[in-house]
């Protein structure tokens, strides 16, 4: 029995062509890159003021936001202030904190504040960022 003791290549094989998987490559990036930026985190963007005496709240607390534009949201739901008082009756929190953005009216900020007053809450606090 004869065994070939060189072996040579064909035609065919005789280089891989790289350009294709390229192309390939570069379509999952440019795909992934798009459809990674249709995320969107929904929430209410709030801008918080700064103080320098913030500290950080750790219990649970019943959360109200008020926007810039003066809007009041209880749970994510924007409610009126005599709907706030109504909600905040059922709930019957022991405390309350108040994330007001820094453009919001100080009126609405002591209305929420006085439905608190009302409803016996001591416990109010307002967020802030802290500042260095």
């Amino acid at each position: 029995m004869r065994f070939k003791k060189r072996l040579t290549a064909e035609s065919g094989l005789r280089q891989m062509e790289i350009a294709p998987l390229i192309d390939c490559v570069f379509l999952l990036l440019v795909f992934f890159m798009l459809t990674s930026s249709f995320i969107v985190v929904p929430g209410i963007n709030v801008k918080l003021p700064k103080a320098v005496t913030s500290e950080s709240v750790r219990r649970r607390t019943l959360t109200v936001i008020i926007s810039s534009e003066d809007i009041v949201y209880l749970r994510g739901k924007p409610v009126s202030i005599p709907d706030l008082e109504k909600y905040m009756q059922k709930i019957k929190a022991d405390s309350v904190f108040i994330k007001a953005d820094k453009d919001a009216s100080l009126g609405v900020v002591v209305k929420v504040w006085d439905v608190c007053k009302k409803l016996g809450i001591e416990k109010i606090g307002i967020a802030t960022t802290y500042q260095d």
